[in-house]
């Protein structure tokens, strides 16, 4: 059975830092995409970063985080991470890490959830 569990979610004054972690159990993913995403309250889930594999390395991101957030990952490990600097009142979401893309931002497998809020 395919788990993922999101850590290091929290609360963090804006322009702080914190870092997200996704370990994935079950089966391995370092041939597969893996993303982080998204929702806030009364929003929709939104894409924040990905990172594929089909160009070792590659990575992507939402323009509202690109130059803050920092996507990587471990596949010794079967882990993403999300490193979040210079947060921001707006980052305040519940995040979910995802792995093996199907489509776009279509993703077999989610994660639960981690909170992270930021305050002033």
């Amino acid at each position: 059975q395919v788990q993922l569990v999101e850590s290091g979610g929290g609360l963090a004054q804006a322009g702080g830092s914190l870092r997200l972690s996704c370990a994935a159990s079950g089966r391995s993913f370092s041939g597969k995409a893996m993303g982080w995403f998204r929702q806030a309250p009364g929003k929709e889930r939104e894409f924040v970063a990905a990172i594929d594999m089909w160009i070792v390395g590659s990575t992507r991101y939402a323009d509202s985080v690109k130059g803050r957030f920092t996507i990587s990952r471990d596949n010794a490990k079967n882990t993403v991470h999300l490193q979040m600097n210079s947060l921001k009142l707006e980052d305040t979401a519940v995040y979910y890490c995802a792995a093996e893309r199907i489509l776009g931002n279509s993703y077999k497998y989610w994660g639960q959830g981690t909170q992270v809020t930021v305050s002033s």
